[in-house]
């Protein structure tokens, strides 16, 4: 039995090979645009904003409790003016 064995030849390509390392090696003609600008990033104190922020909860809380007793009192037939406070001095 006899076995033949026959390596290909690499195909030719049309491109020289470039050696990188040798002086007259061209740099790269590939145009890039300019790294985007950066913008400052302005980070807000946490504990300034969650302060600010139970504020206006407490605040619109209470304003909505106001509110609610108002109603009810009109409701109900309550009024201030029923009542005469005397300041005897």
């Amino acid at each position: 039995m006899i076995v033949i064995r026959a390596m290909a030849s690499p195909l030719q390509t049309g491109k020289q090979s470039v050696d990188l390392g040798s002086p007259d090696a061209r740099p790269s003609r590939i145009r890039r645009d300019p790294p985007p600008v950066v913008k400052e990033l302005v980070i807000r104190d946490r504990d300034e904003r969650d302060a600010r922020i139970v504020v206006i909860g407490v605040v619109t809380f209470a304003l909505a409790l106001f509110i609610i007793v108002i109603g009810f009192t009109g409701v109900a037939g309550w009024s201030p003016s029923q009542y005469t406070i005397q300041i005897e001095g």
